[in-house]
């Protein structure tokens, strides 16, 4: 296959607002994930491992983080015709808004697409955990003279009103869609699979697309988003078919899917392998130390290189780069994502000064069921515990979404707090 015939494109541009306040400073695709990944690592690692290397990453809201990682991290040689840019939203002669939607953002682009030549352009997602190779689905793409392919997956009635269901004939092609369907009758007349519990097929929100097609697409249908008015429009104009896809697939756009996501991976047998040496995941090196671990019952926790971690309870926890947990401290199915730097001694004595907690895991501190984001600085003998089954709500300090207790970045939660 001509891999240098395909693009990639990588939708990270939306507000990122269920994932609140993880995006209130950086975008979506720059959450941190799994101690030292973002999530822009997961669709990128994806294409270099799959061969295909001209990426594009559409974007918009608080993207500097998130320009900066991909940056540091994607550099290809000069040799090779590879590259990851950033295209973010930009005032033209003939726009002055924001990117609308996902199918919004690639018109806005579309005729930059075009002058690279490709035949054929991947449309993924910035924000899901998956492992995938996009040759195999570009290849089916080509040999069912599709002029567009969706991913899909398997699931229940039940999870249905959460994506895009569709129905396909005896040859895979697509003949109806309904973007997330309400209740029984919405789903009349779209299963797939019968006598199978996942009777339905859902979008994963991932396309390869003919570039001609899309770009006659696109202009001709103004709609905003690609499961809501894109796809649905191609499925009448076009020959739209499904790639079965059967592995493990996570949507991590919010907070609760986010958290569970993270923990699945403390699992001994986490349902998303970081450990395959022949498809790894890429992110940027940071010539951090080892990790130290003092006196430590650590039960089911990932850790990181960077981190100091002493006399401290931990069971089933994510650990970020450069995280500091001290004495006496217990963390029960904590995520926390670490520092972007170490305090050195002067610092220490300013923040004494001050009479704020350094950063990282005060002594004595209980922690269960909270997301504690970057450079938190959490008080010796602070207590959060589970608000599970809880109303939402958001303190100064702290928000509570879906039951999880999430401490924001660069937040301070002064000593003997209990949340």
């Amino acid at each position: 296959m001509p891999r240098q015939n395909v693009l990639a494109v990588v939708l990270g541009g939306g507000r990122g607002t269920r994932l609140y306040p993880l995006t209130k400073l950086r975008a979506k695709p720059a959450v941190p994930l799994a101690g030292k990944y973002r999530l822009i690592d997961i669709p990128i690692s994806n294409c270099i491992n799959s061969g295909f290397t001209r990426i594009f990453v559409l974007t918009q809201f608080l993207s500097a983080s998130l320009r900066r990682h991909v940056y540091q991290t994607y550099k290809f040689d000069i040799f090779s015709g590879g590259f990851v840019e950033i295209l973010p939203a930009e005032q033209t002669l003939t726009s002055t808004d924001w990117y609308q939607g996902t199918a919004d953002a690639v018109r806005r682009q579309v005729d930059r697409f075009l002058s690279r030549g490709a035949g054929d352009v991947l449309i993924l997602a910035g924000d899901h955990l998956y492992r995938m190779d996009y040759s195999q689905f570009v290849r089916f793409h080509r040999e069912s003279r599709a002029d567009v392919t969706l991913a899909v997956l398997p699931i229940s009635a039940e999870e249905a009103p959460r994506y895009g269901i569709l129905k396909t004939n005896e040859e895979g092609r697509i003949v109806a869609f309904r973007e997330k369907p309400q209740g029984p009758e919405a789903l009349e007349g779209l299963e797939s699979r019968h006598g199978d519990e996942r009777s339905y097929l859902a979008s994963m929100g991932v396309y390869v697309f003919r570039m001609d097609v899309l770009a006659r697409l696109l202009e001709e249908n103004s709609g905003d988003d690609f499961g809501g008015h894109i796809i649905p429009a191609a499925i009448e104009s076009v020959r739209v078919y499904a790639f079965p896809f059967d592995g493990y697939w996570e949507d991590i756009g919010t907070v609760s899917a986010f958290y569970e996501a993270n923990l699945s991976l403390t699992q001994p047998d986490p349902p998303f392998d970081f450990y395959d040496p022949h498809r790894p995941i890429y992110t940027r090196p940071r010539f951090l130390p080892p990790s130290r671990i003092d006196g430590c019952r650590l039960e089911r926790v990932v850790v990181p290189e960077g981190c100091r971690l002493y006399d401290a309870d931990l069971e089933e926890c994510i650990i970020g780069l450069r995280s500091v947990v001290r004495p006496g401290a217990r963390l029960r199915r904590v995520v926390m994502m670490g520092a972007d730097f170490y305090e050195d001694e002067s610092e220490k004595a300013e923040n004494r000064r001050l009479g704020r907690p350094h950063v990282g895991i005060g002594q004595g501190a209980h922690i269960e069921r909270a997301i504690i984001d970057k450079n938190a600085r959490i008080g010796q003998g602070v207590i959060i515990r589970s608000h599970e089954g809880e109303p939402d709500q958001e303190e100064e300090n702290y928000v509570i979404r879906d039951g999880i207790v999430v401490v924001p970045k660069n937040a301070i939660v002064p000593a003997g707090t209990a949340i």
